[in-house]
């Protein structure tokens, strides 16, 4: 039988730990039979999970059973990985193992270099400082899970469950994997990625700046059609020379600012009213319903119905039942 060993070590994030127990050990075979044997491993027998203690009844030898290791998350991301875990990870897969992490258990992961040159996710929380930490890291923020093959990294909490998901439909096939789905209550499949669960900020630029007022200019006037000419007019410089300290200082140019600004005052319209969906995009200064949705697609990662679905207010929602044009 098919071997899942999670990784438990000292700090574990709960939520991380118990998402592949449940999943890995409720899906059963056409026949009903169990379709992994799982198990917990830790450095030592008893692993401190913060608001409690458990029991890993398994040593890291068992990294080297196991057909798939899943690394779960540590509440301190700057915690030192131990070495015998490090060359533990590196061996298995060494060996062909399938090793997967959870949320910020790519951090973990990251310390045993097997991330190097690879695309690799994590909760968009920690993406930056997964990016800082390890530059050899291809690190994507706005998906749900990157599978490369052997190694597989998730993103923030509920998408450990896409990627065990993910994991049984690989080794099982659609049709077990959605009797799993059913049991954890979860669509098999999510649209869109993590990008429309970041919070969104407003792209920054350093407090002092020259570019303070004009910014605060553009975030009040978004909703009208700006053209560079008027934005760079507004600054008192040319277009050219507006570019390139608007991006010194932002990171961005001044119209990709400007979409994510719309975009923004998008999402809360799509959260907080019952306007129809071609109605805000002419709101936030979008000139086309096609502009606005591929634009928000691109940003966000899903579209505007799926995401006023996913986000809408229950006030909202009851509100605007049975009101039509409001999807």
């Amino acid at each position: 039988m098919h071997i899942v060993a999670v990784l438990a070590l000292d700090g574990v994030v709960a939520f991380d730990l118990a998402t592949p127990l449940e999943v890995f050990a409720r899906t059963r075979l056409p026949d009903g039979s169990a379709a992994y044997d799982v198990r917990v491993c830790g450095t030592g027998p008893e692993v401190d999970a913060g608001a409690f203690a458990i029991r890993a009844p398994y040593s890291l030898d068992l990294l080297q059973e196991a057909d798939t290791v899943i690394v779960p998350g540590i509440a301190d991301l700057a915690a030192p990985v131990p070495e015998k875990v490090v060359s533990g990870l590196r061996t298995a897969a060494a060996r062909g193992t399938r090793i997967a992490s959870v949320c910020v258990g790519a951090f973990v992961l990251a310390a045993t270099g097997l991330l190097d040159g690879r695309r690799a996710t994590t909760h968009w929380a920690a993406a930056s400082r997964l990016a800082e930490w390890f530059p050899e890291v291809e690190v994507d923020p706005g998906v749900l899970y990157v599978d490369n093959g052997q190694f597989l990294t998730s993103a923030g909490a509920a998408a450990g469950l896409d990627l065990c998901l993910h994991l049984v439909r690989r080794d099982h096939g659609s049709a077990v994997a959605a009797d799993a789905a059913r049991v954890s209550v979860m669509p098999l499949e999510r649209e869109g990625g993590q990008a429309q669960f970041i919070v969104p900020e407003q792209p920054p630029a350093p407090r002092g700046s020259t570019m303070e007022p004009l910014l605060r200019w553009m975030q009040e006037n978004a909703g009208r059609d700006l053209t560079m000419a008027e934005i760079a007019a507004r600054a008192g410089m040319s277009t050219r020379t507006l570019n390139r300290r608007f991006r010194e200082q932002t990171g961005t140019t001044p119209l990709q600012w400007l979409h994510r600004a719309r975009i923004r005052h998008a999402q809360h319209l799509l959260e907080t009213t019952a306007d129809g969906v071609d109605r805000i995009g002419t709101r936030v200064g979008f000139g086309s319903p096609t502009a606005f949705r591929d634009r928000f697609k691109r940003i966000v990662g899903t579209s505007p119905y799926a995401y006023r679905h996913a986000f809408r207010t229950r006030t909202v929602v009851s509100r605007s039942a049975g009101r039509a044009g409001s999807p």
